[in-house]
């Protein structure tokens, strides 16, 4: 992951129509492979067009290919998108839709399916969406509906995106039991929670990490975490290296994991000789700087 975000960092419109790729054919093998022959629903938006596919089907008689519900679905989302959070997210969030519609449409599942176990379609139907959606995620693109909600949610609330997400796929879960029955509801359930986990794993905009950077150089390192990555600084003066018994000077920052790449070129630009260390932490309070999508 960390080649991929100093390339990500370099070439950032290359990187976005990779994930979009990537996830695209993530979520269509996870469909058409995993969950659709297990009787099992994806989250977000995916998951709504997979209800909506079935219920035209039980109730009118009428076939409605998910990718084309998936993508009429959204447009709505996208348009709040585009004025609630960025246009070049939105822009980006479109690419990946219509990609992952297209896929869907071509990439056809198996004759027969490749296993005959509901457990197995929902662990790995979930993995392999979750990879997906928290990838294009860590690039400053959404994969549907669900994904622009949770972005608000955790705006507002500071809730995780896998936690945002199962919040609201609660009623997909209550939707599989209505019509498959009680045990495709539970494995639609740990599909949700495999997939939930797998994003908060590769999505770590949202995870924050405390560091702690002891220099000698103290001016040079708050320049270049205040101008170049917008970070406020706690500075502790007087303190002393315990083998050459220089005077240094602690400083404390938060970022969030996503960073953590620009921040070492960033301390190292500015005190090559500067020590650091890194933890990460479950919520800030206060005002917490996040970068435009």
């Amino acid at each position: 992951m960390e080649r991929f975000d100093r390339f990500s960092g370099e070439h950032e419109y290359s990187a976005r129509i990779g994930a979009a790729m990537v996830y695209a054919v993530a979520a269509s093998v996870a469909l058409n492979y995993f969950w659709t022959p297990g009787h099992i629903y994806s989250s977000g938006f995916t998951g709504m067009a997979q209800l909506l596919n079935t219920l035209f089907d039980r109730l009118v008689g009428l076939t409605v290919p998910v990718y084309a519900i998936f993508l009429i679905v959204n447009i709505p989302l996208l348009i709040i998108s585009w004025f609630k959070i960025g246009h070049r997210f939105t822009f980006f969030s479109g690419v990946a839709i219509v990609l992952a519609s297209v896929s869907m449409r071509v990439l056809h599942g198996p004759a027969v399916p490749w296993v005959q176990d509901p457990l197995v379609d929902a662990i790995f139907g979930g993995a392999l969406n979750g990879f997906g959606t928290g990838l294009a995620l860590r690039n400053g693109l959404s994969t549907g509906g669900l994904d622009i909600i949770g972005i608000l949610v955790r705006r507002w609330t500071g809730m995780k995106m896998g936690a945002a997400n199962l919040t609201f796929n609660f009623f997909i879960l209550l939707g599989s039991g209505l019509l498959f029955g009680p045990e495709f509801a539970l494995y639609t359930g740990i599909g949700l929670v495999v997939n939930a986990r797998v994003i908060d794993l590769v999505y770590t905009r949202q995870q924050k990490l405390q560091v702690m950077i002891v220099t000698e150089n103290r001016e040079a390192v708050v320049d270049a975490l205040q101008n170049k990555m917008r970070r406020g600084i706690t500075i502790v003066h007087d303190a002393e290296g315990g083998f050459n018994h220089h005077n240094k000077e602690v400083l404390f920052t938060v970022i969030s994991e996503h960073e953590q790449y620009d921040l070492q070129d960033a301390i190292h630009a500015a005190d090559p000789v500067a020590w650091a260390s890194a933890w990460r932490i479950d919520r800030t309070f206060g005002r917490f700087f996040e970068p435009k999508l």
